[in-house]
């Protein structure tokens, strides 16, 4: 199927992300402004909804969705099945990235950054703040392992929500949260003829280090730039 007639008109000049109009020159403040518009629009179903990007030891990638549970200076937090195949590579390869398209925003942001188990208090306190299906579903669910059919999640499924019917459901041992702490965060702004706006931050460790022409000064280890679309 040939898609190249496949076009979108993007926001004129005065959606223009510059440098100057940016809401902070610290990143995770902007994207938390950035975040808290694509939460309000009610045209964006699940803001949190990010595409997560994993790689195996010897360079193989792989991608998928999940959701943002949490983020702050800290970094960018989110939980899983720790023997799913993203869990196994970010065991061996621990560094990811992610992306975030709210689409009706005409906004992306990228975040690359090295990745950490959280505590196991964080996870269990997550876990059973989630409904008690979600709970249930996590201990059915032995994620990326083969299975017969889906006949046998629905049966265990419901064996066990008859068993913890009046108990806690545990968490598995198999069941936590990771933490990204960027160390590249890109704002992309959508625009008229493709001249979108891509401003990108980076995290200078050394603070004496001099700067480039076009590099400026953000808040903390920050520094950001503008990309050519």
């Amino acid at each position: 199927m040939e898609l190249g007639a496949m076009r979108k008109s993007y926001r004129g000049d005065e959606e223009a992300f510059e440098e100057q109009h940016l809401v902070s020159r610290d990143p995770i403040k902007q994207f938390g402004a950035w975040f808290e518009e694509a939460a309000s629009c009610e045209a964006i179903g699940e803001a949190n909804a990010m595409c997560l990007a994993t790689c195996t030891r010897d360079a193989k990638p792989s991608a998928r969705m999940v959701l943002l549970k949490g983020f702050g200076q800290d970094g960018f937090r989110f939980f899983t099945n720790l023997e799913s195949r993203k869990g196994k590579e970010l065991d061996a390869n621990p560094v990811a990235s992610l992306v975030f398209y709210w689409e009706p925003l005409n906004r992306q942001v990228r975040i690359e950054g090295s990745v950490k188990r959280l505590p196991e208090e964080e996870s269990l306190r997550y876990f059973h703040s989630r409904p008690k299906s979600s709970q249930i579903g996590a201990v059915v669910s032995h994620q990326s392992t083969v299975i017969p059919d889906r006949e046998y999640l629905r049966k265990k499924n419901a064996e066990l929500e008859e068993h913890y019917r009046e108990a806690p459901v545990p968490k598995p041992s198999y069941w936590g949260g990771y933490i990204l702490e960027p160390e590249v965060m890109e704002f992309w702004q959508g625009q008229t003829n493709r001249l979108h706006d891509r401003i990108v931050f980076r995290r200078v460790r050394d603070g004496s280090a001099p700067l480039g022409a076009f590099t400026h000064r953000g808040e903390g280890e920050w520094v950001f730039e503008r990309l050519a679309p």
